[in-house]
């Protein structure tokens, strides 16, 4: 069977996943703002948005107005696959 393409959102969300997975990120480490993360990754701000919802969903980040978008959780080690649209393949 044929993977199916990925979005650059869910892209994102992976790579970032894989950061906190790393230690790259630690736990209550902020994320770079919206605008940075524009350029860190070049992808537009609309993409950066999408990821940091997706992560969120994921329970990885949590986001305080104002203040920034912080990690709080490790992703799930149970390989996981998502299929762009926010739910599990």
């Amino acid at each position: 069977m044929t993977e199916l393409p990925r979005y650059e959102y869910v892209k994102l969300a992976d790579a970032i996943a894989a950061d906190i997975a790393s230690g790259k990120l630690q736990q209550g480490a902020a994320l770079p703002g919206e605008r940075a993360m524009t350029d860190l990754y070049r992808v537009s701000i609309g993409t950066v948005r999408r990821a940091i919802v997706e992560l969120r969903k994921r329970g990885l980040v949590a986001t305080l107005p104002a203040k920034g978008t912080y990690v709080i959780g490790m992703p799930e080690s149970d390989g996981d696959a998502h299929n762009g649209d926010g739910s599990n393949v």
